[in-house]
C-alpha cells in the first residue's frame, strides 16, 4: 500500500500517477515485433487487437463499428446517441461540426432531447450483426432497465453498461436503482461495466458477474469532470489498483477472471502501452479515432457528458483529420507523436521489453518518470 502524503493537518491522501508520470523499462532481452501477439479474448469472442472504440457519436456509427470489426477490433455503439434518436442523423452531425464553440454545448443539449426510439435500437444492432462482426452496444445504468430487452432481442454479443462512475451499490430515494448482480445474472450475454477507479469499487463490480470492468471516467480528452465536479483519479494508479482487484477476485472466486479495460485518457500509442504495463487486458479509446477520415464527427469529438441537461462535464473538441482507420491502427505513420500506427507501436513496445504476449507484458517493470515539457 502506498504511503499517504499529508495535504494539510486535517487531510492526507495517496500519491497517484498518470500515464505521463511513468515509463516502461526495456529488458535485457528484446524480440522481433513480428513475433508479438496482441490478440485478446473475452468470453467466447476473440479479437486480433485488444482495442474497443468508445461509444461516442463522434467516433462510432454503425458503419464505423463494422469497419473497426473488420480491422480486428471492437466498435461499441452508443444506444443513447444520435443513431437511436434520429432516422438519419447525418445532417445533425454536419451541423455539430459547423457550430461556433460558444454555441456548441447548448445546441448539443437541444439535439439530444429527442427521445430514444426502441425500434432504432434494434435496427442499428441488426445492421452491424448482418455485416458479420461482433456486436457491442452501450447503455447507461439509468437506461439499462428500460431498453435492455430490445438490445438482447436484436442480437447483441457484448453488452456495455457505461457511465461516468458506475457502482454496484447506487443509492437513490427517487427511483429503484439497477440491481447489477441480478441483472447480469439474468442475461445470456457477457456484460462489461464501468467506469470505476478504485480497488474497492472494482471488486464490487467484479462480484456482480461482469465479464469486464472499465477503468476511468470514460470521457478522456473532452472530459471536464475534474473542473466541474473536482473528481479525478490518474489513470496509471487507477488501472494498477483495479488490476490488483482482479488478482484478488480471481482467488476469491476460485478462478473467475474478469477483464480490466482502461477507458479514457489515452491519446497516443505510448499511453496504450503504459495501460497494458499497469495491468489492462484491453483499452477503450475514442479521441484518436475521431481523427479518422471515416469518423462521423468530421474531425470534431464529444462524449455523452457534453450534452448533459443539468451539469455538462464535457466539451466538443476540434481534433482535425489525420488518416483512415486502418492507418491510425496499422500505419504507415507520417507523424512522430504516437497518434498513428497505434498497434505497430504497441508491438514494438512489447518487443523492446522482451514480451510476446499481452498477459506477460502486464509484468513489465515500470518507473516513475514524470514527463518534462
Amino acid at each position: 500500500m502506498a504511503a499517504e502524503v499529508e495535504i494539510g493537518r486535517g487531510k492526507s491522501g495517496r500519491r497517484a500517477y498518470a500515464f505521463d508520470d511513468i515509463g516502461i523499462v526495456p529488458s535485457r532481452r528484446t524480440r522481433d515485433p513480428e513475433e508479438v501477439s496482441v490478440a485478446w479474448q473475452i468470453d467466447a469472442y476473440r479479437f486480433e487487437i485488444p482495442l474497443l472504440v468508445a461509444p461516442m457519436d463522434s467516433v462510432v456509427s454503425p458503419a464505423t463499428a463494422i469497419a473497426i470489426g473488420n480491422l480486428g477490433g471492437l466498435g461499441v455503439l452508443d444506444l443513447e446517441g444520435l443513431w437511436t434518436r434520429y432516422e438519419n442523423p447525418e445532417p445533425l452531425l454536419a451541423e455539430i461540426a459547423s457550430l461556433d464553440d460558444s454555441r456548441a454545448t447548448r445546441r448539443l443539449q437541444e439535439i439530444y432531447t429527442e427521445p430514444i426510439k426502441e425500434e432504432l435500437i434494434g435496427r442499428r444492432i441488426e445492421e452491424i450483426r448482418d455485416a458479420g462482426v461482433t456486436v457491442a452496444a452501450r447503455l447507461s445504468p439509468q437506461r439499462t432497465a428500460q431498453f435492455h430487452k430490445a438490445v438482447i432481442d436484436a442480437g447483441v454479443d457484448l453488452f456495455v453498461i457505461r457511465g461516468t462512475t458506475v457502482s454496484a451499490e447506487h443509492v437513490s430515494g427517487r427511483a429503484e436503482p439497477l440491481n447489477l448482480k441480478q441483472f447480469i445474472y439474468d442475461l445470456d450475454v457477457p456484460v462489461i461495466v464501468g467506469g470505476c477507479s478504485t480497488y474497492t469499487a472494482a471488486l464490487h463490480l467484479m462480484r456482480t458477474g461482469a465479464a469486464g470492468v472499465l477503468v476511468g471516467f470514460g470521457g478522456g480528452s473532452g472530459h471536464t469532470s475534474r473542473t466541474v465536479l473536482g473528481v479525478a483519479v490518474p489513470m496509471a494508479t487507477a488501472v494498477a489498483d483495479v488490476a490488483a482487484a482482479r488478482r484478488d477476485y480471481l482467488d476469491e472466486s476460485g478462478g473467475r477472471y474478469v477483464h480490466v479495460i482502461a477507458d479514457g485518457g489515452m491519446t497516443n500509442s505510448g499511453d496504450l502501452a503504459k495501460a497494458f504495463a499497469c495491468g489492462s487486458d484491453a483499452v477503450m479509446i475514442g479521441s484518436p479515432f475521431a481523427r479518422s477520415t471515416e469518423a462521423p464527427g468530421r474531425g470534431y469529438h464529444w462524449g455523452s457528458e457534453a450534452h448533459h441537461g443539468d451539469v455538462p462535464r464535457g466539451t466538443r473538441l476540434h481534433l482535425g483529420t489525420m488518416g483512415s482507420l486502418e492507418q491510425l491502427l496499422y500505419g504507415p505513420s507520417h507523424v512522430a507523436d504516437g497518434s498513428m500506427n497505434l498497434i505497430g507501436a504497441l508491438r514494438r513496445a512489447m518487443a523492446t521489453s522482451g514480451y510476446t504476449e499481452l498477459k506477460e507484458f502486464q509484468r513489465v517493470q515500470v518507473v516513475v518518470a514524470p514527463r518534462r515539457d
